[in-house]
């Protein structure tokens, strides 16, 4: 059975055998004796996102009390779920971002501390994932922007949409798909100082399936 690893673009973590491209992880959040969650979804504000692959160093998931590992089909969900680039295993990508991130929003340099407390701030609403107001037309929204479908303020379903040159493709585990709908009422899942960042130029690493459709 597969664990409970495996996060959405809204930050909610489930049970699906896809694994993704990316691992990362929010601290600590489970049991290693049953390879179960905890009730808290995060235990640190550093949510990162890590390559599988690094120095050829392999991990038991789940098994010990270290931090949790959990699993993104791309980059661009894990921004959007407010995870950011490791400064360990993804060094050259977390200093651009943290560039992109700065330029973006206004600053001469940026640490990874106050880019935690920003997104913080940005992607959670209590417990619950914060979504935002969309700040221009979906077609000018930069490439690995998520939005959702909303109806009076609410999401109004739990389709979440990736924007690829200006067009839309609905995620999913597995990969995108186009879609034929015209996204016109939409609230924005990647939080505002990331979405300025990949507007100031940082490109995520995209899913195989977002090229191809």
């Amino acid at each position: 059975m597969p664990l409970q690893n495996r996060v959405t673009p809204f930050g909610d973590i489930v049970a699906v055998a896809s694994r993704g491209l990316f691992t990362g992880n929010r601290g600590i959040i489970h049991d290693p004796a049953t390879r179960t969650l905890l009730r808290r979804r995060w235990s640190s504000p550093a949510w990162i996102t890590c390559v599988c692959d690094f120095r050829d160093r392999r991990r038991d998931v789940m098994a010990t009390r270290s931090w949790t590992e959990l699993f993104f089909l791309d980059e661009a969900t894990a921004l959007a779920a407010g995870h950011r680039p490791c400064y360990y295993c993804r060094r050259d990508d977390a200093i651009a971002f943290a560039a992109a991130w700065a330029k973006g929003n206004g600053r001469a340099r940026v640490s990874a501390k106050e880019i935690d407390a920003t997104l913080h701030r940005e992607r959670l609403d209590g417990r619950a994932k914060r979504l935002h107001p969309l700040p221009c037309a979906v077609r000018e929204l930069p490439d690995g922007a998520m939005v959702a479908a909303c109806g009076g303020g609410a999401v109004a379903d739990s389709a979440c949409y990736l924007i690829v040159a200006g067009r839309p493709l609905c995620w999913s585990f597995d990969g995108y798909r186009p879609v034929d709908r015209v996204l016109d009422d939409v609230l924005v899942v990647t939080p505002p100082s990331t979405l300025r960042a990949l507007a100031a130029g940082y490109a995520p690493s995209l899913h195989p399936s977002s090229r191809t459709n």
